[in-house]
């Protein structure tokens, strides 16, 4: 035991050389997470690309840091924006190259039972948090590649284990797949991937609105066969449940952006981090039971629906 830990507290120490000479790229930088990190990144003296999706986002984070930070704005949605921020970011860098690529943008609604949603729903979630991220990837690699850096790629518990319905967690499965397999490609180059896996915390990738209020309009304009299949009662309690859920998610984000840090800067990057204790004590066990016991815990968390068998 005594032996283990001291091997997991050399390698938590064994932190890279020449951290103020390397630039390191994180998207999603408006706040949360991705708005954290860079903050922290700052104090740990290295030079911060920030993208943020708004230019008064941008402005705040550029105003409240050093000028060992950086910002661009970014759309990760949009080719030509990923194209303008990876220019950018080779103005920056020059023949250093990038030291660390960091995937944090995302979203998380749409979301709710999958018949309520529709193709363009999925769509939404998707084009940000997985096409967006590899199209990203793709662009910044040549840079990681010449510093043989890292990518970090935000992904979630629901990578592992899908616990609602939507394109988030078809998402972040996706993510989970491009990130297992650039790993291996790009061992050979000295190139390290690792994968952040959160359970549930406290962000605005919910959007601003509150869930309430989005799930009413995914069932407003559900049709009316549709709405009595599953019963007035079935929407009440599934809302009631995801509200409570919501606000059992964790304030303390520093959790995730304390590993999301560790996969920067250490010399031993975990390939996955999982910070949570939902993520250690109800998901990974979850994702790993056999698929029909796991069917049958989550399903009773469900509501049952009004035309159930």
């Amino acid at each position: 035991m005594d032996l283990s830990f001291m091997y997991r507290w050399f390698k938590n120490c064994n932190l890279v050389r020449n951290l103020s000479e390397k630039y390191v790229f994180i998207t999603g930088c408006d706040s949360g997470f991705g708005n954290l990190l860079a903050r922290q990144l700052v104090d740990r003296n290295m030079r911060v690309l920030a993208a943020c999706l708004t230019e008064e986002g941008a402005q705040k984070l550029l105003k409240d840091t050093s000028c060992r930070l950086q910002t661009t704005v970014l759309d990760v949605t949009k080719s030509e924006s990923i194209r303008a921020a990876a220019q950018w970011v080779r103005d920056q860098v020059g023949e250093q190259g990038l030291w660390a690529l960091v995937n944090n943008a995302g979203v998380g609604l749409p979301s709710g039972p999958n018949e309520w949603l529709t193709k363009e729903d999925y769509v939404k979630v998707i084009n940000v948090n997985l096409v967006g991220l590899i199209d990203v990837t793709l662009h910044m690699l040549p840079m990681v590649k010449k510093a043989r850096g890292r990518v970090i790629n935000m992904s979630s518990s629901g990578g592992r284990v899908a616990i609602v319905g939507g394109g988030y967690c078809v998402s972040k499965f996706g993510v989970e797949a491009f990130s297992d397999s650039i790993r291996r490609e790009l061992h050979y180059f000295g190139v390290k991937v690792s994968i952040i896996e959160p359970g549930n915390y406290r962000t605005s990738i919910l959007g601003n609105k509150g869930i309430e209020s989005h799930l009413q309009k995914l069932w407003e304009r559900l049709p009316q066969e549709t709405r009595d299949s599953y019963g007035d009662e079935y929407f009440r309690i599934y809302t009631q449940k995801t509200k409570n859920t919501m606000q059992l998610a964790s304030p303390k984000i520093s959790d995730v952006t304390n590993s999301m840090e560790h996969a920067v800067v250490s010399r031993s990057p975990r390939v996955r981090y999982n910070p949570g204790l939902d993520v250690k004590l109800l998901y990974l066990p979850l994702a790993k039971l056999p698929t029909p016991v796991t069917d049958f815990i989550l399903s009773r968390y469900l509501p049952r629906p009004a035309d159930s068998v």
